[in-house]
């Protein structure tokens, strides 16, 4: 099986089991070609083992607590607000290296670690900011790892929603009165894959650098082949990098 399908059977929505360290690591590949992707995965492996030999018995709650002390209070790993577009920030073994990266991968660290000591994270795809959500027995909390993994209220989810969305927009319902609950739906593996490989695309079309973002397109039509804006977009890519024959055949495809 070629690098690309096995990279969409991995967050295929039918294999939701699938590792998602493994897949944003795969992206990684694309941009580190001697990355050794197994001592990345033994690294968080190694992570949650000091996570686990603090814990006793404790709640779901104390697991939280110590998740973060040990990530962001002991380790120092903390949202890169200075260089918030660096595309190290969106690559996982950058993100480990470097102890700092953007709310979708830091995001996935804190859940991989928080999983392999029996924490059921989730990932939220809130509008503008990637968060984490742990369902309790008394109802949920949202987490987000970019601010050290601190529990995020109504009042502060309502007030990220009003910077994003703006008033009008939401048809006649006020922004303020939104139901936030479908805003904190669970992410698919492949959604959040998706994500990141969305704020990949957006730096290397932003910074100019054709190489690097067709290996995105490449990723990105590995989920979705048939997505159009994709494929159009991947065949202009194709053409300033004088690759004549896929590009009339993505521009074809296209129209």
């Amino acid at each position: 099986m070629s690098d690309l399908r096995s990279f969409a059977a991995l967050v295929s929505d039918k294999n939701p089991a699938g590792d998602l360290a493994r897949a944003c690591l795969m992206i990684a590949e694309d941009a580190y070609p001697s990355l050794d992707s197994s001592r990345y995965l033994a690294e968080i492996d190694a992570l949650a083992g000091r996570l686990r030999a603090r814990l006793a018995t404790g709640s779901i709650e104390a697991r939280v607590v110590a998740l973060n002390e040990l990530l962001f209070d002991e380790l120092g790993y903390w949202g890169n607000t200075d260089d918030y577009y660096d595309p190290r920030n969106s690559y996982l073994n950058e993100v480990i290296d470097r102890r700092t990266g953007i709310p979708i991968t830091l995001s996935v660290l804190y859940m991989e670690v928080g999983r392999r000591v029996g924490l059921p994270l989730e990932g939220v795809s809130f509008p503008g900011h990637f968060l984490v959500r742990l369902r309790l027995h008394g109802g949920m909390l949202v987490l987000d790892p970019f601010a050290g993994g601190s529990p995020q209220s109504e009042a502060e989810l309502r007030e990220r929603l009003e910077r994003v969305i703006p008033e009008g927009a939401a048809a006649d319902v006020p922004v303020s009165e939104l139901p936030l609950d479908q805003f904190l739906e669970p992410a698919s593996n492949r959604q959040i894959v998706a994500r990141v490989l969305r704020n990949l695309k957006a730096i290397y079309r932003e910074t100019d650098r054709p190489e690097r973002l067709l290996q995105v397109l490449n990723r990105m039509l590995a989920l979705s082949p048939d997505s159009p804006a994709e494929l159009r977009e991947r065949g202009f890519v194709y053409q300033r990098l004088e690759c004549w024959r896929p590009a009339l055949a993505d521009l074809t495809a296209y129209l």
